[in-house]
């Protein structure tokens, strides 16, 4: 296995068209609805018919609270590096360290040199481009001695300020396919972005070769340089080619370039919402378990691979009552008549409580009837259901990290202001959690992949299903509640800092949070799982 030591990373690479110019956001929002790591865009600011990347980029920091954002890659002969450092630094800033950058030497040389370019041999470019990353470090770099003078060929600073330095460190990765630019890859750059379809797989060894002894000699390490991948394909139920077939099969062949070439980020070229979700839901979850269980095993695995249906998803955290899904099963779970001909178990509530009295009476909960027994699902259907339960599985082990996190404050391993930036910086904290909010999400990606501009979960839900009416009002009053807990956990921690030592009330509230969150998750999950399977988040989905 070759293995450069970075984590799995999975992103999408958005079409900026002007002619739709919220569907690039739109994309970029579901992006990070289902949970990609980066959203990047091409760069091409002498097309008419693409927004231009930067501002695109800006606009989607702040549409976004999650996702890493980055030009894949930026047109560097059009965009000054002094000034693109700056950009770069600035947005990194404002978004709190979301933002790594991309960077090519340049092609489509009548298009940049219409612009007003400099038209540039391949073998200028790399030296341009290598000029461009000194500058821009040395941008950033403001705790370097004295104004920043480089006197290069083609790109030139006298004396120019340093600053800002960006609020992480941003990574530079480098679109590069010919030995001069693999070599600077090595030499000078955080990563190595090429794309299928320029590069074949079977060539991405000799490359990494290049990139490895240009490190080497450079005086680096080749796991400095992160081996990244743009991908493009069909998900389709039979095979036709290299990633051409179902996402088994995806798995597969992506997992080949983990194992072997040591790719450690994937990045699909789509503006189709269903791909980005089958790629989000199916491949990058299976291929980061492949990876996982490759690097703790030295030995090949024998076995195949688990796919996502499969896997055991531990959510379980200290007495958090959490059980959880074996083989598309629930343990310890009475499994009614209709789950069990659905074929998808909702997760129980264990019943368990650690707080005196909930902000609810559970009691007078609404329930709706049980599905008719002729009631048939469709796999679609199934898969819809179960995906509720994916989502709330993450809102579960965010849970698990919240109850850790407090548990670090009463150690005193972190600070309370510190936790409270931790805790807003988690899903279950940024008002995206509850079904409502997701619904609005995934239904703005729908609208636009479909045309449905109006329609919303709920309000779907209540007009295919009107048992469910008084279920959904209180879901919605519970969400109101869970928000209020959330809050008088900061609260905890801003008393904590005013009345050091004196933790009751933090306990008391993360145990009211844990109560609550699991007990609503539990109560929405055996509700709503079913009508999701037979009617879907929206009109048509799975009939």
């Amino acid at each position: 296995m070759t293995d450069y030591g970075h984590d799995v990373l999975f992103g999408s690479f958005v079409t900026p068209m002007s002619q739709q110019p919220q569907m690039a956001v739109v994309l970029a929002q579901a992006s990070e609805q289902l949970g990609l790591d980066l959203v990047t865009f091409q760069d091409h600011p002498y097309l008419p018919n693409f927004l231009d990347t930067w501002s695109l980029i800006a606009y989607v920091l702040a549409r976004t609270s999650r996702i890493s954002v980055a030009p894949n890659v930026a047109n560097l002969p059009l965009r000054p590096p002094a000034v693109l450092a700056r950009s770069a630094a600035s947005l990194d800033l404002l978004s709190d360290g979301r933002v790594e950058l991309g960077l090519g030497a340049g092609a489509f040389w009548d298009g940049i040199a219409a612009m007003g370019g400099e038209r540039l041999s391949p073998k200028q470019s790399v030296r341009a481009l290598g000029e461009a990353i000194e500058i821009i470090r040395g941008i950033w770099d403001d705790n370097a001695k004295g104004a920043l003078k480089i006197e290069g060929e083609h790109y030139r600073v006298n004396g120019a300020k340093r600053g800002p330095r960006p609020a992480h460190d941003i990574a530079i990765w480098l679109g590069a396919y010919k030995p001069a630019m693999l070599a600077l890859t090595g030499r000078a750059a955080d990563g190595w972005l090429p794309s299928l379809g320029y590069i074949k797989p079977e060539e991405i060894s000799s490359a990494n070769a290049i990139i490895d002894d240009a490190a080497i000699a450079a005086g680096r390490s080749p796991r400095d340089i992160r081996r990244m991948l743009n991908v493009t394909g069909e998900f389709s139920s039979t095979s036709s080619g290299f990633l051409r077939g179902p996402s088994s099969q995806w798995v597969e062949q992506l997992g080949e370039l983990a194992l072997v070439d040591g790719v450690s980020a994937f990045i699909i070229g789509t503006d189709d919402v269903e791909t980005l979700e089958l790629f989000a839901e199916e491949v990058a979850p299976a291929l980061r378990e492949l990876v996982a269980g490759e690097r703790q095993r030295p030995a090949p695995q024998s076995e195949i691979e688990p796919g996502p249906e499969d896997r055991v998803v531990d959510v379980s955290g200290e007495r958090s009552g959490v059980s959880v899904r074996v083989n598309g099963q629930r343990e310890d779970q009475a499994v009614s008549s209709q789950y069990e001909r659905l074929g998808v178990m909702p997760t129980p509530d264990s019943g368990e409580r650690l707080s005196k009295q909930l902000p609810w009476d559970e009691s007078t909960r609404p329930s709706r009837p049980e599905s008719a027994p002729d009631v048939v699902y469709t796999d679609r259907g199934r898969a819809v259901g179960s995906h509720l339960i994916d989502v709330h599985d993450h809102l579960r082990s965010e849970l698990s990290k919240v109850r850790d996190l407090m548990d670090e404050v009463r150690a005193g391993s972190i600070a309370p202001q510190n936790a409270r930036d931790a805790l807003n910086e988690m899903t279950i904290r940024q008002n995206d959690w509850t079904l409502g909010a997701y619904c609005a999400a995934y239904c703005r990606m729908v609208a636009v992949h479909h045309g449905l501009e109006d329609d919303a979960i709920f309000p779907h839900l209540r007009q295919c299903e009107p048992y469910l009416e008084p279920v959904i009002d209180r879901l919605v009053e519970e969400h109101e509640v869970i928000h209020q807990v959330l809050n008088r956990i900061d609260q905890s921690l801003v008393d904590l800092v005013a009345t050091p030592g004196d933790f009751d009330d933090l306990q008391r509230s993360t145990d009211l949070l844990t109560d609550t969150l699991l007990s609503h998750l539990a109560y929405e999950e055996r509700e709503l799982v079913e009508p999701l399977a037979r009617y879907g988040f929206y009109e048509g989905q799975v009939r």
